[in-house]
């Protein structure tokens, strides 16, 4: 499994973005898509909001990527 960490720039990103903005997906519907079908863990559940506010010491996986937010 690819492990990342994500530097946040401000207080969050949403999760929809963060998908999108490491190139994960290739579009914002299909990271709503993906977030919707349950193909995201938030912290080790699945969790299907598209706006999911994501902040520091959170853990995301999708798509044998672990990305750690930072």
């Amino acid at each position: 499994m690819q492990e990342l960490e994500f530097t946040l720039s401000s207080e969050f990103i949403e999760l929809n973005k963060l998908l999108k903005m490491l190139s994960l997906v290739e579009s914002g519907g299909q990271a709503n898509a993906v977030i919707t079908e349950g193909l995201v863990l938030y912290n080790g559940e699945v969790d299907t909001r598209k706006r999911l506010k994501l902040r520091k010491g959170d853990c995301v996986v999708f798509a044998e990527t672990r990305i750690k937010i930072c």
